[in-house]
């Protein structure tokens, strides 16, 4: 999966998991018409997550100092920056570009290769574009939502996305394989680790595959228009709230005359 998108869904599941209610069962979502190998897909994943993936991560937090995980963390937010401020320029945001290109550049010579951070400090604070984003910004509809297996969420057009972002990861053009490799083993169980803490807001929820769907859609749509993203009720139709047993107005007994 991709892991700054995964940690994004993370983050953002805190925040609105709580709209759901236990008991409430969803609705079959209009943008997940292949929901039933959706769902195949994702308990697949998340059998191969728990039995592989996350004994790693918490294995690898449990033998590395904070700093150091803080230092690996930064170093893979870095290097996968130029795919930002490449779609900066194709999404034309031009200032945004010379902004995420001056973070890049900081981080990586003072920074000292992306393991500090000093460019958060120095007021260039971190931003996230994709190819996906950028289909979008020019008019590309998202299409059905689909779970790649192991890979996670995505949608047609961020899942086609996907592929130009590969040519923007310095990482890919590095000839040994074994430290291509290396490195990208490294960046799945540091994105692993990072949502350990996050998922617990996922505990005794009802309907896990749902709720990721949702805040996946919603964060993506939300990424798209740069945060200008029309107030709906799309959380609330989906996990509509128990109704109140006194919600009714008591009937008033008819009057003898």
């Amino acid at each position: 999966m991709n892991r700054i998108a995964t940690v994004s869904i993370a983050l953002a599941t805190l925040c609105m998991v709580g709209c759901a209610s236990q008991n409430a069962k969803a609705k079959r979502d209009p943008r997940d018409p292949w929901e039933r190998v959706n769902r195949v897909s994702y308990t697949v994943t998340d059998k191969v997550d728990r039995a592989v993936l996350k004994p790693a991560a918490k294995g690898y937090k449990a033998v590395t100092p904070d700093f150091v995980e803080t230092g690996v963390s930064n170093f893979f937010d870095n290097i996968s920056y130029p795919r930002v401020f490449v779609n900066d320029l194709l999404q034309a945001k031009f200032n945004s570009a010379l902004h995420d290109t001056g973070r890049f550049l900081l981080n990586t010579t003072i920074g000292v290769g992306g393991l500090f951070d000093p460019a958060t400090s120095a007021g260039l604070e971190k931003n996230d574009e994709d190819f996906g984003q950028t289909l979008g910004k020019w008019g590309v509809p998202s299409g059905p939502y689909v779970f790649i297996p192991l890979l996670g969420p995505a949608t047609v057009r961020d899942g086609i996305g996907r592929v130009p972002d590969m040519f923007t990861d310095p990482s890919f053009y590095i000839d040994n394989s074994s430290v291509r490799y290396g490195l990208l083993g490294l960046e799945l169980l540091d994105g692993r680790a990072r949502l350990l803490e996050a998922e617990k807001a996922l505990n005794g929820v009802y309907d896990r595959y749902a709720i990721l769907r949702s805040v996946y859609l919603q964060q993506r749509e939300y990424k798209v228009r740069d945060g200008n993203v029309p107030e709906d009720n799309s959380m609330e139709e989906e996990f509509p709230d128990e109704p109140e047993a006194d919600s009714a107005p008591a009937k008033t007994p008819p009057q003898k005359p």
